[in-house]
């Protein structure tokens, strides 16, 4: 089979982006008014949760729809300021491996849970270097659930046999395997250590990951 598309993740995978959300979440919970404190530990539990509002509903299930939304709101502004100070780079290998691709006729493609304005953010020009981007606003379900990848590969127009996922995290790895698209798995700083059965492939990063090493796990 070939090996027509890479299709990314975004927090963790494209960039250790996810201090810079806990602490944006941090900041507009303090100009909310909340006293909330999501520390290291208690965010990393969080981050099982698929979305920022999911999140947020996930740690104070009363909280009111408009509280929520507002917070949320505040915190994407906040985070993609943060990210156009251009403090948060890509990870090892992530754009020489996206360059390789490009080089070589690989299409490319985002899935991600988060918001189009923290992907488009983080992105920047290289938005440009994706064909399809799938994010939170696209589906009605989140990760672990299949629905985004499942979207990517329609909009390509790809089988998924075709396609080879790139995630960090547990509920990316059951949504791109429940899809149907071999995963490959570069653990992250809240992720390391968490249970990626079902990947085809885990690396510390993508520094020594080469096209053909990708294409050689594509059945």
């Amino acid at each position: 089979m070939t090996l027509s598309a890479l299709i990314f993740d975004v927090d963790g995978t494209l960039a250790e982006t996810e201090e810079a959300h806990r602490h944006a979440f941090l900041l507009a919970f303090g100009q909310s008014g909340l006293d909330w404190r999501w520390d290291p530990t208690v965010y990393r539990e969080l981050l099982k949760v698929s979305g920022g509002r999911e999140r947020i509903l996930a740690y104070d299930p009363d909280a009111a729809p408009e509280l929520v939304a507002g917070v949320h709101r505040r915190k994407t502004q906040i985070y993609t300021d943060m990210i156009a100070s251009g403090r948060i780079a890509f990870r090892p290998g992530v754009e020489a491996l996206i360059n390789e691709a490009r080089e070589a006729g690989v299409r490319l493609a985002i899935a991600s849970t988060t918001s189009r304005a923290n992907v488009e953010a983080l992105l920047g020009r290289r938005r440009q270097w994706f064909e399809v981007i799938a994010c939170g606003e696209d589906t009605v379900r989140k990760k672990p659930d299949p629905q985004v990848y499942q979207l990517v590969a329609f909009r390509m127009g790809l089988p998924v046999e075709q396609c080879i996922a790139i995630e960090d995290s547990t509920n990316g790895v059951k949504a791109a395997v429940g899809a149907g698209i071999p995963v490959v798995v570069t653990p992250s700083l809240y992720t390391t250590g968490d249970d990626f059965t079902g990947a085809a492939a885990i690396y510390p990063n993508l520094a020594e990951v080469k096209l053909n090493t990708l294409r050689a796990l594509v059945p």
